[in-house]
């Protein structure tokens, strides 16, 4: 993949015109660097005609001083511009992955599906880090070696045009020869990317899911396909290794020839009387000069590749669509949500439908049991009510309120969503409460989990709401974790809640102190409880049954059960655990 200039430029433009301060600072200091590289040969040149015309010791002292003291300035301000130079590239590099996450965090739920989180840590955060060279590095070495190039050929066309003409000619072919193959290696590191992105990917299914791989002595299965994805990995890194090999053989090549051209123009010059024998050693102090420059570009030209495949790789991300849009603008009112599905069809995948034809209406305040066989459409239905997807026909309201046409945000912020599987962050408890929201009060926190049994518990840990939970909740058990997930839709206020199997997995003890949280929560509140058994479904006001993502059954629960022809009576009398299974 090759990448145009203009993309180059327009990702620096985005997150350095920001910082023009300090990129302004390290242009002055980039410029005070290059005009001492480029004045110190010239007091050499003094030097060494002066003392070839036998001036004093006191003049050429005098030069030497001068020559150390520019020289230890030089090396003063091209570290004072490497550490602006990293305080730029870093800035930029940490706004660029903070944009791409927050995007992904846009992105529908299919999108995340299709791929696994450690290709998306490769993705977000290696990819950008690849990039932080092409920030810091593009600045200080090529666009500053370009400018200290352009100088020695100037100044070499200043002392003597054939000098100038030759030493032109040769960094114009030295570029061109470097940057052919550049354009040659950057499909390969846009592979090697990718395939990073996959072994990452399958490391982090595989330590996810190790408890799994063992039970089933799955190892040796797991290890030959890490080894298969390795080895792609492998040849892709020698093959693009190749390439830098490449460019660094021509490179030394190329100054030998440089170096020779160098040595010859000044002999020659030297013998006609063209020049003096400090010119000829300016000459030859230039080229070398000029030497540094293109290495350093060549270097960087190695950085680029990788660059390349990563602006690649992260324009490609950024530039995908969520197919669930931010939304309009009519908000959603306040207090208990009515919901109301309105022939709602929905699909995956074109010829598969989930969801067929669905209608039904709840009202404000209702608690609804939504029953079903698993894969009968029951956590979709949740899903369409979260916009984590939208339907493919029908429409889905929320307090009067086609979803597609509310803010995103809001129907997010008014939906409330349990589920058996709760995540917990590496975080303190008052993090995992807020979502790392700093605003709500600590007062206001102790009260909810005073309200669902937890007050106790939290102000027995050492640092109360400021302990530190492990990933994934480890030390807490399966009770408080669910009930720090019911804390948190507490402090959110939704208008709805949907609790999907929210206390499948407990014992009876603590499904006896979440059943106590349920009912705190939906009071005042719209809720829909997608259920397997019989007694989760006894708080319900109306009951709706799917099947093969039809409604089969809808009805007042009271109603349903009274009738002996019923589907819902059918279930009671048989067992809810037994029929859905």
């Amino acid at each position: 993949m090759n990448i145009p200039v203009k993309r180059y430029l327009a990702l620096l433009a985005r997150y350095l015109l920001p910082q023009w301060p300090k990129a302004a600072l390290l242009a002055a200091l980039l410029a005070g660097g290059i005009s001492l590289q480029l004045y110190n040969p010239q007091i050499l040149r003094r030097f060494l005609d002066n003392a070839t015309a036998g001036a004093g010791a006191g003049t050429l002292t005098a030069q030497a001083l001068l020559f150390i003291a520019l020289a230890l300035v030089n090396q003063l301000v091209t570290a004072f511009a490497r550490y602006v130079g990293e305080q730029v590239s870093w800035t930029a590099t940490n706004d660029l992955r903070a944009d791409v996450a927050a995007h992904c965090l846009k992105l529908d739920l299919a999108f995340h599906k299709s791929r696994t989180s450690g290709e998306m840590v490769e993705r977000i955060d290696g990819d950008i880090t690849a990039l932080s060279n092409f920030f810091s590095q593009m600045i200080i070495d090529i666009v500053g070696n370009v400018v200290l190039m352009a100088g020695v050929l100037v100044l070499l066309f200043r002392e003597d045009w054939r000098a100038g003409l030759t030493m032109t000619l040769f960094a114009v072919v030295t570029l061109y020869v470097l940057s052919a193959i550049r354009s040659f290696a950057m499909p390969f590191w846009s592979e090697q990317r990718q395939a990073s992105a996959e072994l990452f990917g399958f490391l982090g299914e595989s330590l996810s899911g190790t408890e799994a791989i063992r039970s089933s002595g799955a190892e040796g299965h797991v290890m030959y396909r890490f080894g298969q994805i390795i080895q792609r990995l492998y040849r892709l890194n020698l093959r693009s290794g190749m390439t830098n090999a490449m460019m660094w053989g021509s490179s030394v090549l190329i100054f030998a020839i440089g170096t020779a051209m160098a040595f010859g123009l000044g002999a020659y010059l030297y013998t006609t009387g063209a020049v003096t024998l400090g010119t000829v050693y300016l000459i030859f102090n230039y080229t070398e000069l000029l030497r540094r420059p293109i290495e350093q570009i060549r270097t960087q030209m190695q950085d680029l590749q990788k660059a390349g495949a990563s602006i690649g790789r992260v324009e490609e991300l950024l530039q995908t669509a969520s197919s669930v849009g931010q939304g309009g603008d009519r908000r959603l009112p306040a207090g208990a949500l009515p919901v109301a599905f309105d022939e709602v069809s929905f699909a995956y995948e074109a010829d598969d439908p989930v969801l067929q034809g669905l209608s039904f209406q709840l009202k404000p305040g209702q608690v609804m049991g939504l029953l079903g066989r698993t894969g009968s459409g029951k956590s979709t239905l949740a899903r369409l009510l979260l916009r984590f997807y939208d339907p493919s026909k029908g429409t889905v309201s929320l307090g009067g309120v086609d979803l597609r046409t509310a803010p995103l945000a809001d129907v997010r912020r008014r939906v409330g969503f349990v589920t058996q599987d709760v995540q917990l962050f590496a975080a303190s408890v008052r993090d995992n409460l807020t979502f790392f929201d700093s605003g709500v009060s600590d007062e206001r926190i102790l009260a909810v989990l005073d309200d669902l049994g937890l007050g106790h518990w939290v102000r027995t840990l050492p640092h109360g709401l400021e302990t530190q939970l492990a990933s994934g909740g480890g030390g807490l058990s399966a009770g408080e974790a669910q009930l720090l997930a019911f804390a948190r839709v507490f402090l959110a206020d939704p208008g709805l809640v949907i609790l999907d199997e929210a206390s499948s997995r407990l014992d009876p003890a603590t499904e006896a102190l979440v059943e106590r949280a349920v009912s705190r929560l939906l009071a005042g509140r719209t809720g829909i409880i997608i259920a397997h058994r019989l007694a989760t479904v006894q708080r319900a006001d109306r009951i709706l049954i799917l099947e093969d993502g039809r409604m089969l059954e809808h009805g007042a629960r009271e109603e349903l059960a009274a009738a002996p022809a019923s589907r819902f009576a059918t279930l009671l009398r048989t067992g809810l655990e037994e029929v859905l299974a």
